[in-house]
């Protein structure tokens, strides 16, 4: 009975950390609005210098936060599927993904480029102008775990029928073992390296930047993290990993991001070509690998309980996601007439959406049928 407690409390431990990447998701956002980084449905460029606040701030957030998104979803795969079996794994990941992403496109991505179209001055019709400005914003998170989970599923069935096991046949959660002890921090410096190796390859084909058309992608440069994360995830639930990972790695793990900031951050700004390149795809990789520890290990241990608060942000943290950019561009576009610095919008808007934006997850989740998606 305890170690079932124990085990329930800690999976709410990853629940508030979703909730808490949720969050950063609308603050990023809200920090594109007002930086120099013109890549949101509503911009206002920066006019003073704490625009480059806003700039670092994005910097870091994308560094980590969206690989972490991807670990936390490799973890709960595995499981999952044990209970569903492949093809029901498959038609909910299909259902819970691809529908909010068809939602997105067709009905809400209309009403966030509207303020783009209008201050364009209308040259076109903004039937042309929504096909020629197509891509599904946010969303693409649900595009490329849609093909994780075909990609995860596949394997599954391979895997299952090389060892003669009958597909969708529970595995369970394996008991924990020294043999399957977690990571240490070497082998997460080595993981880390090894990470950093394969983006700034991956980077020579793909560069920082690069747009990938239709599919909408933001930074197809990071599929490397994603895949690494999401994959380590998966193991994490089966070894136990996050109940398991120990405190002083997580304090070493924060230790490890900050050496990051400090060393191959700077060096990458002060380098040019190659060099630039290895010192970025570096920092990314630890700053990445040492906070996800860090942060896993932090929430585990100071942040594994649910109040009613906690269990409405955490049921409400994926609708949240889905519809959060129509949020941001109304409260924006409603204080475009304020005149202050751009790190003062930020924190306003800020502080005004992250409530709008649940409570508007509350009303869609209300609609019948809604929570069978969201």
């Amino acid at each position: 009975m305890t170690t079932e407690t124990r085990s329930a409390t800690r999976l709410l431990a990853v629940d508030n950390l979703r909730v808490v990447l949720t969050a950063l998701v609308v603050i990023h956002h809200v920090a594109v609005t007002y930086g120099n980084i013109p890549v949101w449905f509503y911009v206002e460029p920066a006019r003073d210098p704490s625009g480059l606040a806003l700039d670092i701030l994005v910097t870091l957030n994308q560094a980590f936060f969206m690989g972490l998104f991807f670990l936390v979803s490799g973890f709960f795969s595995p499981g999952s599927h044990d209970r569903k079996g492949g093809r029901a794994f498959v038609r909910d990941r299909l259902v819970r993904l691809g529908i909010p992403l068809l939602v997105f496109v067709v009905l809400l991505r209309p009403l966030v480029t509207l303020p783009q179209y209008l201050a364009q001055g209308r040259d076109m019709p903004y039937a042309a102008f929504y096909l020629r400005t197509w891509d599904p914003g946010p969303m693409w998170f649900a595009e490329v775990l849609i093909v994780f989970a075909l990609a995860y599923a596949l394997w599954r069935r391979m895997r299952a029928g090389r060892e003669g096991a009958r597909e969708g046949a529970p595995e369970g959660r394996p008991e924990v073992t020294a043999r399957q002890s977690p990571p240490s921090v070497r082998s997460l410096a080595l993981f880390a390296a090894g990470l950093a190796a394969v983006t700034f390859l991956w980077r020579l084909a793909v560069p920082t930047g690069t747009y990938v058309p239709f599919l909408g992608l933001p930074s197809p440069d990071y599929l490397p993290q994603y895949v690494a994360m999401f994959a380590a995830g998966t193991v994490a639930f089966r070894r136990g990993w996050f109940e398991r990972l120990p405190r002083r790695t997580g304090r070493l793990g924060f230790v490890i991001a900050a050496v990051a900031v400090a060393v191959p951050l700077p060096l990458s700004v002060l380098t040019t070509g190659a060099p630039s390149w290895a010192a970025t795809a570096l920092w990314q990789s630890f700053f990445a690998v040492g906070l996800i520890a860090g942060l896993v290990v932090l929430f585990r241990e100071r942040f594994d309980g649910q109040g009613p608060l906690g269990r409405f942000l955490s049921a409400h943290a994926y609708t949240v996601y889905v519809v959060h950019p129509i949020v941001l561009v109304g409260v924006a576009v409603a204080l475009r007439g304020l005149e202050a610095a751009a790190v003062v919008k930020f924190a306003l808007v800020s502080a005004v959406s992250l409530p709008l934006c649940w409570g508007l997850a509350y009303l869609v989740r209300s609609i019948p049928g809604a929570r069978r998606v969201l």
